[in-house]
């Protein structure tokens, strides 16, 4: 079955200010490709929140990990 859509993707604003990071920071993920990920809807970039989710998630596992 497909996923609904979220309410609202989160800008690089949104990320930033959820995680509490610069958000140059955020652009330097994007562009590292270290991040969560990403896409354009014209000129915007978006963020799922479930993709936000799953990535944060990975970087706590790999603490509990290590």
């Amino acid at each position: 079955m497909p996923r609904l859509l979220p309410e609202r993707y989160f800008t690089p604003v949104d990320l930033a200010g959820l995680l509490g990071v610069p958000l140059e920071t955020v652009y330097q993920w994007r562009r590292k490709r270290t991040g969560p990920r990403g896409f354009r809807v014209g000129v915007h970039l978006r963020y799922d929140p479930e993709d936000v989710r799953v990535w944060v998630t990975s970087l706590m596992d790999r603490e509990e990990a290590a």
